[in-house]
């Protein structure tokens, strides 16, 4: 029997996937439970229609990340912080707080989850991060921390 999957099902395939599978396993578990439906012409045709808006949407939100990246590529973020004696900072500097001046300075919201920190900053001068725009593009950026 074929069907078409509108979830993802362990060892069969993804969500969107046309899978041949036994006559009982589809009627008894997959169909009853919404996991799938029957690879009819129609419902062929429908989820042609869905996977082809879904990938000029994923190239959209592709075009719209390398924008993004263009625009951070190689910029110097300022952070100020309070600094103790022989310019360690009080603390360290947070994605959360780079984040923000990001949105502050260049009006680029960023999730802090996105920014990557190989090691804490906890000193003054330049530092580098990543700034993950889009799972496939990338950005450099300096982050200069500066004495409050």
């Amino acid at each position: 029997m074929k069907v078409i999957l509108q979830a993802d099902v362990k060892k069969i395939g993804r969500k969107g996937d046309v899978v041949e599978v036994a006559e009982g396993y589809g009627r008894n578990y997959l169909l009853p439970r919404g996991l799938a439906v029957e690879a009819s012409a129609g419902n062929l045709r429908q989820v042609a229609e869905v996977k082809k808006a879904e990938s000029s949407k994923v190239g959209r939100e592709l075009k719209e990340a390398e924008k993004t990246g263009a625009a951070l590529k190689d910029k110097v973020v300022n952070v100020s912080a309070k600094v103790g004696e022989g310019g360690r900072l009080f603390g360290s500097i947070t994605t959360q707080e780079i984040a923000e001046q990001l949105r502050r300075q260049f009006s680029v919201e960023i999730d802090k989850r996105k920014i990557d920190v190989k090691e804490p900053i906890k000193t003054l001068g330049s530092h580098p991060v990543t700034v993950k725009v889009h799972p496939k593009v990338h950005v450099p950026v300096t982050v200069e921390v500066t004495p409050e």
